[in-house]
């Protein structure tokens, strides 16, 4: 059976709880052992490297060195990591070498909660297959500080409504990375935790799981 550790904590304002809550659902549906923790300390366990996936909601807050280089170490190794909008891609914000794993970190939302489109870029990848190859999404439109070596999966592009300078900008929203032996994945939709009420985001994210599970032995 493969084992997942959801954490979480952080900023209230992205529903941790809750989306901890949609996840333990959705990896025992899936066939997941899973344990939900809220004591970032947990990661220094060296038990973590034994399983399959950890998906952290956890926005902003900082994290102790040994546990952050424990969990660097376990995704290396081939530990997975999934998670979405802040609550993986701004946390720990002091901690470059957590984000050099996640391979992108939030610096801006222009506008704050706005309409935009989400645009499908790899449509026969198994986690895009069936997504509209275009969709309106109604949330914070994250402008992100990038590693150009993530395998981009959907994008966004910037109207420049909202801060001149963005206008024409595309910015990955979803993408995958392998970091070591681990598989590394990331959409950074889902402001709150309604958002998994919409069909695409849901099915991107559930998808995006089990991609970056370790595959079971």
């Amino acid at each position: 059976m493969r084992t997942a550790l959801i954490i979480w904590g952080g900023w209230d304002g992205h529903d941790p709880e809750e989306c901890a809550g949609i996840y333990r659902r959705m990896l025992h549906e899936d066939g997941y052992s899973v344990r939900v923790e809220t004591d970032l300390a947990v990661l220094a366990d060296p038990a973590i490297h034994e399983l399959s996936l950890i998906v952290p909601i956890y926005t902003m807050s900082k994290i102790d060195k040994e546990p952050m280089l424990n969990l660097v170490k376990a995704i290396e190794g081939g530990v997975g990591l999934a998670g979405h909008h802040g609550g993986m891609s701004d946390a720990f914000r002091d901690a470059v070498d957590y984000q050099f794993v996640v391979g992108g970190q939030w610096v801006a939302h222009p506008g704050n909660i706005i309409d935009y489109t989400v645009d499908v870029t790899k449509p026969d990848d198994p986690i895009m297959q069936g997504i509209p190859k275009s969709f309106p999404y109604h949330s914070e439109q994250y402008y992100m500080h990038m590693d150009p070596s993530v395998e981009v999966l959907a994008t966004t592009t910037f109207s420049g409504e909202h801060a001149a300078w963005t206008k024409g900008v595309v910015m990955p929203v979803v993408w995958k990375r392998i970091y070591g032996k681990g598989r590394v994945f990331h959409s950074t939709l889902g402001h709150r935790a309604a958002e998994f009420e919409v069909k695409e985001m849901a099915t991107i994210m559930r998808r995006g799981l089990n991609w970056a599970a370790r595959p079971e032995v």
